[in-house]
């Protein structure tokens, strides 16, 4: 967690905190309040590129658009999109994972990703860390190193990070 830097607790308090939501007992963590705070959201993007600027980084994967391509962009990395199903037209490969009821899957296009690609997975979130996994699988499937995953925030408590293993997280922001 980068808790030193000064921004992240902006950031943080940049995050609105929804009770309830979607069903009752979470507590939903809420980045539109990040997006609409210019500030925030540039200090989040900056703090992820100057930690891979120069990590030899040549592709971002990510499930959603908002923070992938523009870490993407800075390093000089191609972004490639991990979509739900049906979501990308042409050849895919896919990987499935569980959830709390039921299993999903994420895909991306053939050849986005070759052998040898020094990848890092972007996510707005970890909680139980299904969506990283199989990303990071995907990747790997296709003989990509995947370098590490990064996330804004993290919700300890569902032990996402397991999952995951000895794969490298790195996260601005863990909840209490």
């Amino acid at each position: 967690m980068a808790s030193g830097d000064g921004r992240v607790a902006q950031i943080a308090s940049s995050i609105r905190v929804i009770p309830d939501f979607p069903k009752p007992g979470i507590m939903f963590r809420d980045i539109t309040t990040l997006l609409l705070d210019p500030k925030a959201f540039r200090d989040t993007i900056d703090l992820f590129v100057e930690r891979y600027k120069d990590k030899g980084i040549t592709v971002v994967a990510a499930r959603g658009f908002i923070f992938g391509p523009p870490i993407a962009l800075a390093i000089g990395a191609k972004f490639v999109p991990l979509r739900k199903p049906k979501k990308l037209p042409g050849e895919v490969i896919s990987e499935e994972y569980s959830l709390e009821y039921g299993t999903d899957k994420i895909e991306m296009h053939v050849g986005a990703v070759e052998a040898n690609d020094r990848a890092l997975v972007v996510d707005d979130l970890i909680a139980t860390g299904g969506t990283l996994c199989a990303a990071v699988k995907l990747l790997e499937r296709v003989g990509a190193k995947v370098v590490e995953c990064a996330c804004v925030i993290e919700l300890p408590e569902l032990k996402g990070r397991e999952k995951l293993r000895d794969r490298p997280v790195f996260v601005l922001i863990k909840t209490d």
